[in-house]
C-alpha cells in the first residue's frame, strides 16, 4: 500500500517564504498527477497547484507568480516553493498523488496527512 507524508510546515511572517515536501513510497509501480491542497476551518478544502508527471503545471489564481510546484520523479517526491506569503495563505496544506500500485489496474488518490503553515507577524 502506497503512503504519502507531507512536511515543511511552520510558521513564517507575512512576506516570507516555506518550502513544502511530499513524499510517496511504498509498493508504487507509477504517479500520476501529484497536487498540493489546502484547508481551512469551515471551509472547502481546496487545489493549489497540480503537476503533471510530464511537468505541466497549474495553480489556484489566488498563488499564481507567488508559488512554484515541482516534482522529481526518481524521488516520487513533489515540493511546494511558497514565496510572499500572505496571512491568507495559513491554513493546513494537503499532498495528493494518483498511484498505481504494483499489481493494480487502478488508479487511486492518496492524501498525506497534512501539514500546518501559519503565516503571522
Amino acid at each position: 500500500q502506497a503512503q504519502v507524508r507531507e512536511s515543511g510546515g511552520g510558521l513564517v511572517q507575512p512576506g516570507g517564504s516555506l518550502r513544502l515536501s511530499c513524499v510517496a513510497s511504498g509498493a508504487i509501480f507509477s504517479i500520476n498527477v501529484m497536487a498540493w491542497y489546502r484547508q481551512v476551518p469551515g471551509k472547502e478544502r481546496e487545489l493549489v497547484a497540480s503537476i503533471s508527471s510530464l511537468g505541466n503545471t497549474d495553480y489556484a489564481d489566488s498563488v499564481k507568480g507567488r508559488f512554484t510546484i515541482s516534482r522529481d520523479n526518481a524521488k516520487n517526491t513533489v515540493h511546494l516553493q511558497m514565496n510572499s506569503l500572505k496571512s491568507e495563505d495559513t491554513a493546513v496544506y494537503y499532498c495528493n498523488a494518483e498511484i498505481l500500485n504494483q499489481g493494480s489496474i487502478t488508479w487511486y488518490p492518496y492524501w498525506g496527512q497534512g501539514t500546518q503553515v501559519t503565516v503571522s507577524s
